[in-house]
């Protein structure tokens, strides 16, 4: 064969090899599912409709439990709303990077879901409450500096006609706040599927938070209840509305079969001081802000035709740290520099259909022991958008980097000094141990409950049962142990250390 056959040939194999590689990382990549992320903001458990506990019409989420994977005993990794959006970006307990509290925000060095699916191809966006950090362009807790191409952000909750920043600039909405969150998701949705591209989509809707302020039409589902809940249970249906847009849009682009659909909510109804409100926590003991199930058990579902082809119901416990390794399982991505320990499992077993009814790794929960940080969205983006408009440089309105790390210097002195302070929770499958903390005395009593035979947790047998209340508190203290070492920094690599 003479030298120019060979090159030939040569060029030929290599075209052949680059083409085959090609073609392996677009069937790659065209497996991939879409990712659909909708968050409720204070739902609680029983405020759907399919679970009959509550008035709420919410018949898009009843016809997405009647056809995908339904979990029942879905929890939020915290009894309020920053903490838990935090452990959905990140797989991990919220105490870790020093998301405390509401208003508390993410720590850079943490990975995101956002950045890592990223790293599988995806397009990212996020859309609504944001809470867990500044929208502003600049920030470095900002979704843009989280891994989002792509956001629609409130600072926290919003109502009608809301003001949104859009990738940094703020902009006027005009419609009811879920369904303007929607449209925005939606037609980056469009984008991702004309460009041929798989996307996350972090939905997190500004509703039910007080206050409550619904459309006419929505409120008069509800005309023979009080004001107060005619309001509210119509901000539900609106946002009930809203995930049927989402999903009609999908049916429309022909790609819903392979998307995944997860909904749930960020903690329970508003309370425990707050008990006259309406919001249903369907019969579960207490409200948001507490470690009791009504305080953190939500209502959950997942749709993916082409992985759940029927619908089933799920009754193994799992929460909300979960979402994070679910999705790198799925998208088989590994990330080079993941802070360890992650606190959630991947779900991908149950997706599949496991039968098993047990978790392998219990839950731990930390709460109650630093105050949050007052957020008022209208107000910091008006300030923002004045200074947009008159050139000025934007100013840091919150959660800067010196109070971030102000905030979790004074908890480590704390803890220091007072040892682990606050209530927690450990649940291990059907038994839930409380360490419940006694600010005035500072000291701990312990309560056990088996949430299967007692799901109101109405009869406490830690006196009844000492060695399973010896063998969990040891293991809950050793967690929380494990909780300040990543408070300190110690699970961050040489690159990325605070």
């Amino acid at each position: 064969m003479s030298v120019t056959m060979r090159a030939f040939a040569f060029l030929a194999i290599l075209c052949l090899s680059t083409n085959l590689q090609s073609s392996a990382a677009e069937q790659t990549q065209s497996a991939l599912p879409n990712i659909v992320l909708c968050m409720a903001d204070d739902q609680g458990w029983g405020d759907v409709g399919y679970y009959g506990k509550s008035v709420a019409k919410t018949p898009v989420l009843d016809e997405m439990a009647s056809e995908g994977l339904r979990l029942d005993r879905f929890y939020s990794a915290a009894p309020v709303c920053s903490p838990t959006r935090g452990s959905v970006m990140t797989g991990r307990n919220p105490n870790r990077f020093g998301c405390f509290e509401w208003g508390n925000s993410l720590r850079p060095q943490e990975v995101t879901i956002a950045e890592a699916l990223k790293q599988a191809g995806y397009t990212t966006g996020h859309f609504g409450k944001w809470h867990l950090g500044s929208v502003n362009a600049d920030s470095d807790v900002s979704p843009g500096a989280s891994g989002f191409d792509e956001w629609f952000s409130s600072p926290n909750f919003y109502d009608l006609d809301p003001l949104m920043s859009h990738n940094g600039r703020v902009v006027s909405t005009s419609g009811e706040g879920s369904e303007v969150t929607a449209r925005a998701a939606i037609d980056f949705i469009r984008s991702c599927t004309q460009e041929e591209q798989p996307f996350l989509a972090v939905i997190w809707f500004g509703s039910p938070h007080s206050p409550h302020v619904a459309l006419e039409k929505d409120r008069q589902l509800y005309a023979d209840l009080p004001k107060a809940a005619q309001h509210y249970y119509g901000e539900i249906t609106a946002m009930d509305r809203s995930v049927g847009m989402l999903r009609h849009e999908l049916r429309e682009l022909n790609v819903d079969d392979n998307t995944l659909f997860w909904y749930t909510s960020d903690n329970g109804p508003q309370g425990p001081k707050n008990r006259s409100r309406p919001g249903s926590s369907g019969g579960l003991r207490d409200r948001k802000s507490t470690l009791y199930e009504g305080g953190i058990r939500v209502p959950a579902i997942i749709q993916w035709p082409a992985r759940i082809p029927q619908h089933r119901v799920s009754s193994v416990p799992a929460n909300t740290s979960d979402i994070y390794p679910t999705l790198i399982d799925i998208a088989g991505v590994e990330i080079a520099a993941q802070p360890e320990p992650l606190d959630g499992i991947s779900l991908l077993p149950w997706i599949d259909g496991q039968t098993s009814s047990v978790r392998p790794k219990p839950m731990g929960f930390w709460a109650n022991f630093a105050s949050g940080q007052s957020m008022k969205s209208t107000r910091l983006l008006e300030v923002l958008g004045e200074q947009q408009s008159s050139g000025a440089k934007a100013q840091k309105l919150i959660n800067d980097e010196a109070d971030r790390h102000s905030r979790i210097n004074d908890q480590l002195d704390e803890f220091a000094q007072r040892g682990l302070i606050g209530n927690a929770a450990w649940i291990d499958n059907r038994y839930k141990l409380h360490r419940r903390w006694n600010k005035k005395k500072d000291d701990f009593r312990y309560e056990l409950y088996d949430l299967e035979a007692d799901v109101a947790e109405a009869h406490d047998l830690a006196s009844d049962m000492p060695d399973r209340v010896a063998a969990m508190k040891e293991q809950l203290e050793g967690w929380q142990e494990s909780v300040v070492r990543s408070l300190k920094g110690e699970d961050y690599h040489e690159t990325s250390a605070p």
